[in-house]
């Protein structure tokens, strides 16, 4: 019996024992400094700096589109040779789920429904996101796309770029339409600083944007949603401009790079530099600048720089830098380090800003609708003003990159938009205005097939049945996580190749 109390009594004290150390148990076991929610604008924030263009834009893009070039292989090898780097074709792809879909899916999934405004903000840039990723890929995981977590789709399906375009049109045409000035204010956004009426122009400037990828594959769909735009209201100056400004904390990817390990790589292209000189445009010498006479990249310091007009001269494709030397020789230099670059002070600036939609692309679109006759206006007017928008743009960047109101002037009246060469001169300018802008120009080129320009005919190719890259592939890693889906899109698209053209890129 003394024995049963004795374990009775212990017994009880254990469990009062017990009892006091679970008291306070979990705010013991809570970390107080630890976010358990997070207000959906840091994300929508988060995604827009991490739209900023980076490394790809001078592997692939803007060297697809005869803009940019280097003739040197290793980590840079891509369109310069027209050759599959699986590293670098997975960069969007990256990029865009891991930094930008996970935070506007998981924003939209947590914003209070009450907050429309905020809703919608979120809803236009998650649109302008799986635009460039779709573009880039064709048919990629669009609906079970960042719902990991939510829903538990670890291995997502991959969406027809036909569907996916569909959703696209009609989310950005609604989320656009729902901004109200009177309704929840969004101050923290870093694009407008939640001016909603800005918002809005975004929202249909991109709306028309995607409505123009549907020129070739469905006209008419491409003419409803461009005059549903229009009438939207679109952007209405520079100001409206959505960019990703840069500064010592956070420097633009394509500048650190340029400005670094490869700063003797990168050169303006020859077709490029040849088009500018032979307009007579003045954002020639805003963009450009030659090292003359430099024989190596230590040749290429700022007593031996020329921003000049005449002095520039673009490096041609088709070349790598062990074949190159007798066409160096025959166009008059000492070395290929003494081609024209994008001057790494000024356009390529670590701090320069980094454009994604802009008033003069946004122009040059309407000008397009105009001539084509889904909208009403005086086309050559928006072309001309188009142009000036962007030669004004172009003082945003450091150093001297104005351009004179008086050039602007003159070289508006040296070149007007011309009976019978409309959509030619238009989606010209539209390569110009696009500069940097590297998934834009280059779905741009694939949609209006300007600007006319020769084939890179590396040897090396990996292309089989195109002239220019039509896709970029996916990365290595979906075939070993999430293989079954992505054999379902090739097996619906095509080969898994470059030269596959996505949904809107028919001949």
């Amino acid at each position: 019996m003394k024995t049963t109390y004795k374990y009775i009594i212990t017994s009880f004290f254990a469990m009062l024992l017990m009892a006091s150390c679970d008291k306070g148990f979990d705010e013991l076991n809570t970390n107080p400094v630890r976010l358990t929610s997070i207000n959906p604008v840091f994300q929508l924030n988060a995604s827009i700096i991490s739209s900023a263009y980076g490394y790809n834009n001078l592997t692939y893009e803007t060297t697809i589109v005869r803009q940019m070039i280097t003739p040197f292989v290793g980590v840079g090898t891509g369109g310069n040779l027209n050759q599959d780097n699986r590293s670098a074709t997975q960069g969007n792809w990256q990029d865009g789920y891991r930094n930008m879909v996970k935070n506007l899916v998981g924003g939209i999934s947590h914003a209070d429904p009450s907050r429309t405004n905020l809703l919608s903000m979120l809803r236009i840039w998650k649109a302008h996101t799986f635009m460039v990723l779709t573009d880039t890929y064709g048919d990629i995981p669009y609906t079970e796309a960042g719902q990991a977590f939510l829903e538990g789709y670890g291995f997502p399906a991959y969406d027809s770029q036909e569907s996916i375009y569909r959703d696209i049109l009609n989310e950005l045409a609604t989320a656009s339409a729902a901004l109200d000035p009177s309704k929840d204010k969004v101050d923290q956004d870093i694009m407008y600083g939640g001016d909603i009426d800005q918002w809005k122009k975004l929202g249909y400037s991109l709306l028309l944007r995607a409505a123009m990828r549907l020129t070739k594959v469905d006209p008419g769909q491409a003419q409803q949603y461009a005059a549903q735009a229009i009438a939207g209201g679109l952007m209405e100056s520079n100001e409206d401009n959505a960019l990703v400004r840069h500064n010592a904390d956070y420097r633009n990817d394509v500048g650190t790079n340029v400005n670094g390990g490869q700063a003797p790589f990168y050169y303006l292209d020859k077709e490029f530099v040849d088009f500018l000189k032979a307009k007579g445009d003045p954002r020639l010498t805003s963009i450009a600048v030659r090292y003359v006479g430099a024989s190596s990249e230590g040749g290429q310091k700022e007593e031996n720089a020329d921003r000049t007009f005449d002095a520039q001269i673009g490096m041609p494709q088709g070349y790598d830098n062990s074949s190159i030397p007798p066409v160096v020789e025959a166009d008059g230099l000492v070395s290929l380090y003494d081609y024209s670059q994008m001057d790494r002070t000024r356009f390529g600036n670590p701090e320069a800003p980094s454009y994604l939609v802009t008033y003069s692309l946004t122009l040059l679109l309407k000008a397009e609708a105009i001539v084509r006759g889904w909208a009403s206006g005086d086309a050559a007017a928006e072309y001309a003003k188009a142009i000036e928008a962007h030669m004004q743009q172009c003082a945003e960047w450091p150093g001297n990159t104005t351009v004179a109101q008086e050039d602007i002037d003159a070289f508006i009246a040296a070149n007007p938009l011309e009976a019978g060469k409309e959509l030619q001169q238009i989606n010209e300018q539209y390569w110009v205005s696009s500069y940097l802008i590297g998934p834009e120009t280059w779905a741009n080129f694939r949609r209006s097939g300007y600007p006319v320009v020769a084939p890179n005919k590396y040897p090396g190719s990996d292309l089989k049945t195109e002239d220019f890259i039509r896709r970029l592939t996916y990365p290595d890693s979906e075939q070993t996580v999430n293989k079954t889906n992505l054999d379902a899109a090739v097996a619906r698209q095509g080969p898994d190749l470059l030269d596959t053209r996505v949904w809107w890129d028919v001949k």
